[in-house]
């Protein structure tokens, strides 16, 4: 269903307001230049290609380290905290979504959902506890005269790995993205159809 600009107001729900679209865009803008710049670092062809490794490196490191700041900040909207809320917990609800979305069951009817469902509160609290373990790791990579040798190796290991798979989890995320355009309008306008909330989060008080 499209929305069109004057479609009638009891056609349209607020799923988002304006302190949760800004942390998540400006996260992902941020997330965004984390996987540019490790890309630049990592894959021979690109770091030939843009060069000044040293300003990379820094833009990188300073990056990351602005990653848990839109986060912070959103957490003086109240709003903002109710979603964390609904993302936190798991209800069995969610379970019936997840042995569904295994099982390849298509049916609506068989994977109810909140505001959002499960996959989307794992993929949260994964790529929220991937993203301190990064952190972690890499002050340990960029402090290197306050840790041993043993301690920065196994640092750089674990973050080189995790950045791995944080990236095909990122495709992987965007890839789901790019098939709902009725779920990317609201996290850009705020407003989706209610036919859309009724079918894909039956159990969200809108």
């Amino acid at each position: 269903m499209t929305l069109r600009a004057d479609a009638p107001p009891q056609a349209r729900v607020r799923r988002f307001g304006r302190s949760q679209r800004w942390v998540h865009r400006t996260t992902a803008a941020l997330m965004g230049v984390c996987v540019a710049t490790a890309a630049c670092l990592y894959i021979p062809e690109f770091a030939e290609l843009v060069g000044r490794r040293e300003l990379v490196v820094r833009i990188h490191e300073w990056a990351g380290l602005a990653l848990p700041v839109p986060v912070l900040a959103g957490l003086a909207s109240r709003a903002f905290r109710a979603d964390l809320g609904f993302l936190n917990r798991f209800g069995p609800h969610d379970r019936v979504w997840l042995r569904a979305a295994l099982h390849r069951d298509k049916r609506r009817s068989s994977r109810p959902a909140g505001k959002f469902n499960a996959g989307q509160k794992i993929y949260a609290s994964w790529i929220a506890g991937a993203s301190l373990v990064m952190l972690g790791t890499g002050l340990l990579m960029w402090f290197t005269h306050l840790t041993p040798i043993q301690w920065r190796t196994s640092a750089t290991f674990v973050h080189d790995w995790l950045a791995l798979t944080i990236g095909i989890v990122l495709a992987g995320h965007i890839g789901m993205a790019l098939g709902d355009p009725e779920a990317r309008r609201g996290l850009r306008t705020g407003l989706v159809s209610r036919e859309w909330a009724e079918r894909e989060h039956s159990l969200w008080r809108h």
